[in-house]
This record gives structure tokens, sequence and C-alpha cells, in this order.
């Protein structure tokens, strides 16, 4: 059923169809309730693809998961999905879903771009992106809305930029002062991936924290990792199989990571927090409900994914040319996964 033929039955014009269905005065009351009648009685819903020719909005955004692994087990990425789904449909908005296995695929950047191009999206939310992703940069360039989760705005702001991270030094500091108050002087770290903003502005934040402690740092104990619990297990299971002097605490780039190292632990016969202290970062779900709880510096990202997901609609629905980027603090969660020393 399309326009024209809701026009033949109900005896009008196409054109008279349409001033109906986008609320027009200019309609008599009864010319409308027998339009209106006939769109009911056959279930008819403009075509929304015809709307965005005519200007309107798709009232939709796009989230883009920028993830190599499966995210249906991280339980931090599907919060986070819902947190957008959430607050988007509390505006009416809608979300298409999409994870980009690789940024640097042609194809699927290519699809990316044209769910932009086409409209189907009146702007887009990405997570997990690099520090600078060049399609990003595109889309931003031709003048897309466009949020980015864990960024910071480069020289060149763009009113239509929206960015949002954490302080991630002052969490970092936070957990080292825990640390040292507790009597440790050999700390190590796991790292983060060092393309994301958040991975090394965490290590960073780590040397300022370790220095203003008067601590060294011993390269042995800085291992790399990502964002995902298995680099976390594969990083403390090789610095095990190491014949190097063990930390006595390690601080992870974030929860997941730190589960992976505490099972890389137990597998390797040592406990948390008798054989070594674990601080997490993030403080999602799981953390408080893992054996041993786990000691973590908190990030709000239910608050923060919120405060992204709003100010995108605002935009969409009253372009504005204020440059936005919302930096949110951490503080730290003390349970069980650290002793004193």
């Amino acid at each position: 059923m399309n326009s024209v033929e809701i026009a033949r039955l109900a005896g009008v014009s196409r054109s008279t169809v349409s001033r109906v269905i986008n609320n027009y005065t200019n309609v008599p009351e009864k010319t409308r309730d027998k339009v209106m009648k006939v769109i009911k009685q056959y279930n008819y819903f403009p075509n929304v693809s015809a709307q965005v020719l005519a200007g309107k909005r798709a009232r939709t955004i796009g989230l883009f998961l920028v993830a190599p692994g499966h995210v249906s087990s991280d339980i931090l990425t599907n919060m986070m999905i819902v947190s957008v789904i959430e607050d988007a449909s509390a505006y009416g908005y809608y979300v298409l879903t999409h994870i980009i296995r690789d940024a640097k695929d042609a194809e699927t950047i290519k699809n990316v771009k044209e769910i932009f191009f086409q409209r189907r999206i009146d702007g887009g939310i990405f997570i997990g992106a690099a520090t600078h992703e060049p399609f990003i940069e595109e889309l931003i360039d031709e003048g897309f809305i466009v949020g980015v989760v864990d960024q910071v705005h480069p020289e060149a702001t763009q009113s239509n930029r929206i960015v949002t991270n954490f302080n991630n030094e002052s969490g970092m500091k936070q957990a080292v002062a825990y640390l040292t108050g507790l009597g440790h002087t050999k700390i190590g770290v796991i790292n983060g991936d060092m393309n994301r903003l958040s991975g090394p502005t965490k290590y960073e934040g780590f040397l300022k924290a370790m220095k203003l402690c008067g601590l060294e740092v011993n390269p042995d104990w800085v291992l790399a990792g990502s964002f995902h619990e298995q680099s976390g297990y594969e990083s403390i299971h090789a610095f095990l199989r190491t014949e190097v002097e063990r930390p006595t605490a390690i601080i992870a780039a974030n929860d997941s990571v730190a589960f992976g190292a505490i099972r890389a632990l137990k597998e390797n016969g040592l406990q948390v927090p008798d054989d070594m202290s674990i601080i997490g970062f993030d403080d999602h779900a799981l953390s408080e409900k893992h054996h041993p709880a786990l000691t973590t510096v908190r990030v709000e990202f239910s608050d923060m994914l919120k405060q992204l997901t709003s100010i995108l609609i605002a935009k969409i629905e009253q372009p504005t040319d204020d440059i936005r980027q919302i930096t949110l603090d951490c503080s730290l969660v003390i349970r069980n996964s650290c002793k004193r020393v």
C-alpha cells in the first residue's frame, strides 16, 4: 500500500494524503477524518526513504562498535549498547547497531559510510575506535553529527564532533597511592590497547603516579594487553613463565583484564590478594560479585553515554556551533583484591 492507493481509496489527491500525514493545518477536518480512516484500515505507514528525501529526519542514530572479537560475552560492552538504546528511546529515537570487525577493511568502511550518506541515520556514535580513525574524520568533515567514546578534540575542532573520555590520570594516581599506602613498592601494570586514547593515557597516568610516590617503574612489570579478559589472562600467563621477580601488585587497564589476570594467577597456583594484589579500572557489573571482590577505579559509563546520546540528539534536532567534550572523573572503590604488605 502506498500514498497513491490511499488517495484513490479516500477519493482525494495524493498531495492531500501527504498534507494529512504531515499534519498540515490546511486540510478540512472531514477530509482529514476520511483519509485517516483509510490509513488505519490498511495499516499504511509512510515510506521512510521518501520522507528523508523530503528533508525529514529518520529519527534513528547509529551505534558502531569497533571490535575484532566477539562482544556478546563482554558485560561492559553490552551495558554500553543498552545504555545508548535506552537513552535514545527516551527521546523517541531508534538505534541502528553495527559491529566493525576491521576498521581497515575497505568494503566494511564503505558500507558504514553508505549508512550515513543514504540518510538512514541522523548521526552516529562510535565505541572502540582508534585515537585517529580516518573514515570517522571523513564523516565529520562531510558535516555528519558524530559522537566518539574515548577521544579528545583535535586542534581543529568541529561543532558536529562530540567526544567523551575519563580522567584516567586521576584514576591511576588514586590506584597507585592506595597500593603504596598498603606498603606496596613493587607495582606492575597491564596496559590496554595503545591505539585507543585510554591505553596511553592510563599508562602515562601510571608513570606519573609512580614518580609522585617516589617509586621506580620496572620495565619487566609493564605488560602489553588490550581491553579484553583474554589479554589479561595471556599477559599474566606469559609473565609467569619468565624467571623475573614478581611484583606484589598489578594495576589492570580495566576490570575485564583484571579478571583474566586473576584467572591466570589461580591456574598457576597463586591467590589474590595473598600472593599478588590486583586493581581493575571501570567497576562494571561483575566486579563486586567477583571472587575476590575487585578493588577498582570506578568510571560512570552509563552517565557518560547518557550525556553523549542526549547531546548528539540535541545537535540533530537543533544544530549549534558549540564544541562539546565530556570528561568525567574517576573514584577508587576498595574491595577485597588488595592486601597490606
